[in-house]
C-alpha cells in the first residue's frame, strides 16, 4: 500500500508542470505569428524591391530624398535629384515610384 502512495506522489509534480509548459509554448507561437512572421515578410518584400531597382527608376530614400537612379553598384545607388547627384546605400531606398525609360 505504501508503494502505491509513493508512485502517486511522484506522478503529481509531472502533471503540475504541463500547464506552465503549454502556456509558454502557446505564448511563443502567438509571438511568432503576430510579430516575427509579419516582420520577416516585410523584410523580404523590401529586399525584393531593392534588388529589382534598375537604372531610370524614380525612388525615395528613407530620408525623404526623391530622385532618379543614374548608376547602380552592388550596395550603392547614385541618384539624380534636380541638379545634384547623391550616392545612397541601396538598403536605404524606401519606395520605388515608377520606372522611366532608360537613357542610353
Amino acid at each position: 500500500m505504501n508503494m502505491l502512495a509513493l508512485i502517486a506522489l511522484q506522478a503529481a509534480p509531472r502533471s503540475q508542470m504541463i500547464g506552465p509548459v503549454i502556456t509558454l509554448v502557446s505564448f511563443g507561437l502567438i509571438m511568432y505569428f503576430l510579430i516575427i512572421r509579419p516582420q520577416r515578410k516585410i523584410q523580404m518584400q523590401h529586399r525584393v524591391m531593392v534588388d529589382n531597382v534598375k537604372k531610370g527608376d524614380e525612388v525615395m530614400t528613407e530620408g525623404g530624398l526623391i530622385g532618379t537612379v543614374v548608376h547602380l553598384a552592388e550596395d550603392r545607388v547614385t541618384l539624380k535629384s534636380a541638379d545634384a547627384r547623391v550616392i545612397v546605400a541601396k538598403v536605404k531606398i524606401a519606395r520605388v515610384f515608377s520606372a522611366t525609360t532608360t537613357e542610353s
